[in-house]
Protein backbone atom coordinates (compact mmCIF):
# COMPACT_ATOMS: atom_id res chain seq x y z
CA UNK A 1 0.00 0.00 0.00
CA UNK A 2 1.37 3.27 -0.56
CA UNK A 3 2.26 5.56 2.26
CA UNK A 4 -0.29 8.32 1.35
CA UNK A 5 -3.32 5.70 1.72
CA UNK A 6 -2.06 3.82 4.95
CA UNK A 7 -4.83 3.93 7.69
CA UNK A 8 -4.32 7.34 9.84
CA UNK A 9 -2.67 6.95 13.40
CA UNK A 10 -5.70 8.07 15.10
CA UNK A 11 -9.03 6.65 15.21
CA UNK A 12 -13.25 7.57 16.58
CA UNK A 13 -12.49 11.15 15.04
CA UNK A 14 -16.06 11.80 14.90
CA UNK A 15 -16.36 11.34 19.20
CA UNK A 16 -13.46 13.39 19.89
CA UNK A 17 -13.49 17.28 20.57
CA UNK A 18 -12.84 19.87 18.88
CA UNK A 19 -10.18 20.59 21.11
CA UNK A 20 -8.51 17.06 20.53
CA UNK A 21 -8.90 17.38 16.99
CA UNK A 22 -6.99 20.28 16.58
CA UNK A 23 -4.34 19.24 19.01
CA UNK A 24 -3.91 16.08 17.18
CA UNK A 25 -3.74 17.38 13.66
CA UNK A 26 -1.12 19.82 14.94
CA UNK A 27 0.97 16.70 16.20
CA UNK A 28 0.98 15.22 12.66
CA UNK A 29 1.52 19.04 10.71
CA UNK A 30 4.85 19.88 12.38
CA UNK A 31 6.27 16.08 11.26
CA UNK A 32 6.01 18.06 7.76
CA UNK A 33 8.37 20.40 7.81
CA UNK A 34 10.99 17.49 9.43
CA UNK A 35 9.99 15.57 6.06
CA UNK A 36 10.65 18.64 3.76
CA UNK A 37 14.19 19.19 4.99
CA UNK A 38 15.11 15.55 4.54
CA UNK A 39 14.04 15.76 1.10
CA UNK A 40 16.32 19.15 0.62
CA UNK A 41 19.56 17.35 -1.38
CA UNK A 42 16.50 16.41 -4.12
CA UNK A 43 15.43 19.96 -4.40
CA UNK A 44 18.72 21.38 -4.38
CA UNK A 45 19.42 19.35 -7.28
CA UNK A 46 16.15 20.05 -9.01
CA UNK A 47 16.48 24.18 -8.93
CA UNK A 48 20.46 23.52 -9.81
CA UNK A 49 19.24 21.75 -13.23
CA UNK A 50 16.36 24.53 -13.66
CA UNK A 51 18.26 26.96 -12.72
CA UNK A 52 20.41 27.01 -16.17
CA UNK A 53 17.68 26.84 -18.13
CA UNK A 54 15.95 29.98 -16.65
CA UNK A 55 19.12 31.94 -17.26
CA UNK A 56 18.33 31.13 -21.15
CA UNK A 57 14.84 32.35 -21.23
CA UNK A 58 13.26 28.77 -20.53
CA UNK A 59 9.78 28.61 -18.44
CA UNK A 60 8.67 26.06 -15.54
CA UNK A 61 5.53 24.27 -15.57
CA UNK A 62 3.61 23.11 -12.96
CA UNK A 63 1.50 20.11 -13.42
CA UNK A 64 -0.77 18.50 -11.43
CA UNK A 65 -4.31 17.34 -10.80
CA UNK A 66 -6.93 18.39 -7.64
CA UNK A 67 -5.02 19.73 -4.59
CA UNK A 68 -1.93 18.87 -6.61
CA UNK A 69 -2.75 21.23 -9.44
CA UNK A 70 -4.05 23.91 -6.95
CA UNK A 71 -0.85 24.38 -5.30
CA UNK A 72 0.99 24.38 -8.69
CA UNK A 73 -1.00 27.03 -10.30
CA UNK A 74 -1.46 28.91 -6.46
CA UNK A 75 2.84 29.62 -6.51
CA UNK A 76 3.00 29.95 -10.38
CA UNK A 77 0.19 32.96 -9.73
CA UNK A 78 1.86 34.46 -7.03
CA UNK A 79 5.23 34.58 -8.77
CA UNK A 80 4.67 38.06 -11.14
CA UNK A 81 3.31 40.13 -7.83
CA UNK A 82 5.91 39.04 -6.05
CA UNK A 83 8.88 39.17 -8.42
CA UNK A 84 7.77 41.25 -11.08
CA UNK A 85 7.86 38.32 -13.26
CA UNK A 86 5.68 37.71 -16.52
CA UNK A 87 2.77 35.66 -16.01
CA UNK A 88 4.38 32.85 -18.67
CA UNK A 89 7.49 32.87 -16.18
CA UNK A 90 6.32 29.84 -14.16
CA UNK A 91 3.37 28.58 -15.50
CA UNK A 92 0.81 26.17 -13.65
CA UNK A 93 -1.36 23.53 -15.36
CA UNK A 94 -4.28 21.81 -13.24
CA UNK A 95 -5.91 18.29 -15.04
CA UNK A 96 -9.64 19.97 -16.46
CA UNK A 97 -8.58 23.10 -17.09
CA UNK A 98 -9.00 26.39 -15.14
CA UNK A 99 -12.50 25.51 -14.04
CA UNK A 100 -11.16 22.62 -11.98
CA UNK A 101 -9.37 25.45 -9.91
CA UNK A 102 -12.65 25.88 -8.20
CA UNK A 103 -14.86 22.74 -9.12
CA UNK A 104 -13.66 19.20 -9.34
CA UNK A 105 -13.49 17.70 -12.97
CA UNK A 106 -14.32 13.80 -12.94
CA UNK A 107 -11.72 11.59 -14.21
CA UNK A 108 -10.00 14.25 -15.56
CA UNK A 109 -6.18 12.90 -14.02
CA UNK A 110 -7.29 9.60 -15.40
CA UNK A 111 -6.08 10.99 -19.12
CA UNK A 112 -2.55 10.21 -19.68
CA UNK A 113 -2.38 12.14 -22.56
CA UNK A 114 -3.91 15.47 -21.50
CA UNK A 115 -0.89 16.50 -19.67
CA UNK A 116 1.07 16.65 -22.39
CA UNK A 117 -1.49 18.30 -24.70
CA UNK A 118 -1.79 20.93 -22.12
CA UNK A 119 1.81 21.37 -22.41
CA UNK A 120 2.10 21.48 -26.45
CA UNK A 121 -0.95 24.35 -26.02
CA UNK A 122 2.14 26.38 -24.74
CA UNK A 123 4.71 25.27 -27.02
CA UNK A 124 6.61 23.82 -24.93
CA UNK A 125 10.61 23.19 -26.48
CA UNK A 126 13.78 21.69 -24.65
CA UNK A 127 14.82 24.92 -22.91
CA UNK A 128 11.54 24.95 -20.39
CA UNK A 129 11.32 22.83 -17.45
CA UNK A 130 8.11 20.91 -16.15
CA UNK A 131 7.69 19.47 -12.65
CA UNK A 132 4.86 16.93 -12.08
CA UNK A 133 3.13 17.11 -8.66
CA UNK A 134 0.79 14.42 -7.27
CA UNK A 135 1.00 12.99 -3.53
CA UNK A 136 0.58 9.63 -4.29
CA UNK A 137 2.81 9.54 -7.46
CA UNK A 138 0.31 7.60 -9.36
CA UNK A 139 -1.54 10.74 -11.42
CA UNK A 140 -1.76 9.53 -15.45
CA UNK A 141 -2.49 13.17 -16.36
CA UNK A 142 0.74 13.91 -15.25
CA UNK A 143 3.33 10.62 -15.46
CA UNK A 144 1.86 10.83 -19.16
CA UNK A 145 3.19 14.44 -19.59
CA UNK A 146 6.09 14.00 -17.60
CA UNK A 147 6.79 10.41 -20.24
CA UNK A 148 6.49 12.64 -23.09
CA UNK A 149 8.91 15.23 -21.97
CA UNK A 150 11.57 13.25 -21.40
CA UNK A 151 10.94 11.55 -24.85
CA UNK A 152 11.48 15.13 -26.20
CA UNK A 153 14.35 16.25 -24.02
CA UNK A 154 12.52 18.25 -21.74
CA UNK A 155 13.71 18.73 -18.33
CA UNK A 156 11.57 16.93 -15.86
CA UNK A 157 11.11 17.02 -11.32
CA UNK A 158 8.31 15.70 -9.49
CA UNK A 159 7.34 16.21 -5.87
CA UNK A 160 5.38 12.97 -4.34
CA UNK A 161 4.62 12.05 -1.38
CA UNK A 162 5.41 8.52 -2.01
CA UNK A 163 8.87 6.80 -2.34
CA UNK A 164 9.15 5.00 -5.76
CA UNK A 165 6.40 5.69 -7.38
CA UNK A 166 5.61 5.46 -11.00
CA UNK A 167 6.09 9.58 -11.02
CA UNK A 168 9.32 9.45 -9.49
CA UNK A 169 9.96 6.65 -11.92
CA UNK A 170 9.07 9.20 -14.80
CA UNK A 171 11.04 12.28 -13.29
CA UNK A 172 14.76 13.32 -14.09
CA UNK A 173 14.87 14.72 -10.99
CA UNK A 174 12.34 13.02 -8.68
CA UNK A 175 11.33 14.84 -5.18
CA UNK A 176 10.06 12.62 -2.80
CA UNK A 177 8.64 14.27 0.96
CA UNK A 178 7.23 11.04 3.00
CA UNK A 179 5.04 12.63 5.64
CA UNK A 180 3.40 8.99 6.71
CA UNK A 181 -0.23 8.54 6.92
CA UNK A 182 -2.51 11.46 6.47
CA UNK A 183 -5.02 12.35 10.10
CA UNK A 184 -7.35 11.32 7.88
CA UNK A 185 -6.61 8.36 6.12
CA UNK A 186 -6.39 8.98 2.25
CA UNK A 187 -7.17 12.89 2.98
CA UNK A 188 -3.73 14.38 1.02
CA UNK A 189 -5.23 17.83 0.98
CA UNK A 190 -3.63 17.84 4.65
CA UNK A 191 0.13 16.47 5.39
CA UNK A 192 0.71 15.78 1.40
CA UNK A 193 -0.44 19.24 0.20
CA UNK A 194 1.11 21.44 3.17
CA UNK A 195 4.45 19.54 2.19
CA UNK A 196 3.92 20.07 -1.85
CA UNK A 197 3.19 24.18 -0.28
CA UNK A 198 5.94 24.34 0.96
CA UNK A 199 8.87 22.67 -1.34
CA UNK A 200 6.74 24.69 -4.09
CA UNK A 201 7.79 28.09 -1.77
CA UNK A 202 11.25 26.41 -1.95
CA UNK A 203 11.88 26.17 -5.49
CA UNK A 204 10.30 29.26 -7.19
CA UNK A 205 11.72 32.03 -4.10
CA UNK A 206 15.16 30.38 -4.76
CA UNK A 207 15.09 30.23 -8.54
CA UNK A 208 13.27 34.23 -8.17
CA UNK A 209 16.75 34.94 -5.71
CA UNK A 210 18.96 33.46 -8.23
CA UNK A 211 17.64 35.02 -11.03
CA UNK A 212 18.06 38.37 -9.37
CA UNK A 213 14.91 38.94 -8.50
CA UNK A 214 15.57 40.08 -4.60
CA UNK A 215 18.34 42.41 -3.19
CA UNK A 216 19.87 41.82 -0.04
CA UNK A 217 16.21 40.45 1.14
CA UNK A 218 13.99 42.83 -0.38
CA UNK A 219 11.85 42.17 -3.06
CA UNK A 220 12.63 44.94 -5.16
CA UNK A 221 10.56 44.24 -8.41
CA UNK A 222 7.24 43.19 -6.41
CA UNK A 223 4.19 44.58 -8.11
CA UNK A 224 2.50 47.78 -7.08
CA UNK A 225 -1.40 46.61 -6.58
CA UNK A 226 -2.33 48.34 -3.59
CA UNK A 227 -1.81 50.81 -1.35
CA UNK A 228 0.20 48.09 1.38
CA UNK A 229 2.58 47.20 -0.98
CA UNK A 230 3.07 51.14 -2.35
CA UNK A 231 4.04 51.58 1.42
CA UNK A 232 6.07 49.08 1.89
CA UNK A 233 7.61 49.90 -1.27
CA UNK A 234 8.51 53.59 -0.34
CA UNK A 235 9.68 52.53 2.67
CA UNK A 236 12.25 50.48 0.77
CA UNK A 237 13.04 53.30 -1.35
CA UNK A 238 13.92 55.35 2.38
CA UNK A 239 15.71 52.87 2.98
CA UNK A 240 17.96 53.04 0.31
CA UNK A 241 18.13 56.28 -0.60
CA UNK A 242 17.59 58.19 3.03
CA UNK A 243 14.54 60.13 1.01
CA UNK A 244 12.20 61.42 2.71
CA UNK A 245 9.01 59.05 2.51
CA UNK A 246 7.02 61.39 0.63
CA UNK A 247 9.62 62.03 -2.45
CA UNK A 248 11.17 58.25 -2.14
CA UNK A 249 7.03 57.40 -2.43
CA UNK A 250 7.15 59.48 -5.63
CA UNK A 251 10.09 58.35 -7.05
CA UNK A 252 8.44 55.02 -6.61
CA UNK A 253 5.35 55.76 -8.21
CA UNK A 254 6.90 57.53 -11.07
CA UNK A 255 9.24 54.76 -11.80
CA UNK A 256 7.04 51.76 -11.45
CA UNK A 257 9.17 49.34 -9.17
CA UNK A 258 11.73 49.45 -5.91
CA UNK A 259 14.85 48.78 -8.02
CA UNK A 260 13.97 51.26 -10.81
CA UNK A 261 13.24 53.79 -8.46
CA UNK A 262 16.52 53.82 -6.30
CA UNK A 263 18.09 53.68 -9.37
CA UNK A 264 16.72 56.66 -10.64
CA UNK A 265 17.43 58.38 -7.90
CA UNK A 266 20.91 57.46 -7.87
CA UNK A 267 21.42 58.37 -11.56
CA UNK A 268 20.09 61.67 -10.57
CA UNK A 269 17.05 61.88 -12.65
Amino acid sequence: MRITEEESLYNDLENQSVSVLLSQMNQEDQKVAQAVSLAIPQIQALVEQILPRMKMGGRLFYLGAGTSGRLGVLDASECPPTFGVSHNHIVGLIAGGDGAIRKAVEFAEDQDDMGWSDLQGHRITETDSVIGIAASGTTPYVIGALKACREKNILTGCITCNTNSPLSVSSDFPVEVVVGPEFITGSTRMKAGTAQKLVLNMISTSLMIKLGKVEGNKMVDMQLSNHKLVDRGSRMVVDETNLDFDTAKEYLLKYGSVRKAVKAYRDGK
